[in-house]
């Protein structure tokens, strides 16, 4: 067997193996996981949990507000958990996930419950979103670009 036909052999498997529907649903189920982590993370203001989501490079754009990088994305979520009068909740409805090799493209709606503590009023509102996660060095799989808007206006409630 050639050199060449033994690179092309080692190549063709990798490939195989990344291609393979056992894999895909792997990395599937722990981008799921991921999300789901951040979720309860979110929802008990645990900052360095919630910002581990986002890769460094991080390139972030939600409807109507200036595009954020992973620094500036922290930097709303630590202002958020300050908020002493709002409480903010997140629950996850996933649509979509779909893995090729290190990149995986994820379909979301997140929904946000925003309770005013001092008078109790609630506000209710949906964001679909496209998240893009890479497979990292350190073995997480991380967002590293992600865009978002408002679906129709905040429901009451």
């Amino acid at each position: 067997m050639g050199a060449m036909h033994k690179v092309w052999s080692v190549g063709f498997l990798a490939a195989m193996f990344f291609a393979s529907p056992g894999h895909t649903d792997d990395v599937a189920a722990t981008i799921e996981q991921r999300l789901l982590g951040w979720t309860e993370a979110f929802n008990e203001g645990r900052l360095e949990e919630v910002c581990d989501l986002f890769a460094p490079d991080l390139i972030a754009n939600y409807q109507g507000v200036p595009e954020r990088s992973y620094r500036s994305q922290c930097d709303d979520l630590k202002a958020v958990f300050a908020n002493e009068h709002l409480e903010f909740r997140y629950r996850l409805e996933l649509e979509e996930i779909i893995v090729s090799g290190d990149l995986a493209v994820v379909r979301l709606i997140w929904h946000l419950t925003v309770t005013d503590r001092a008078t109790g009023e609630i506000e209710v509102s949906a964001d679909r979103g496209l998240d893009v996660f890479k497979l990292q060095p350190d073995g997480k799989w991380r967002i590293i670009r992600y865009i978002g808007y408002l679906i129709g206006q905040p429901l009451e409630g």
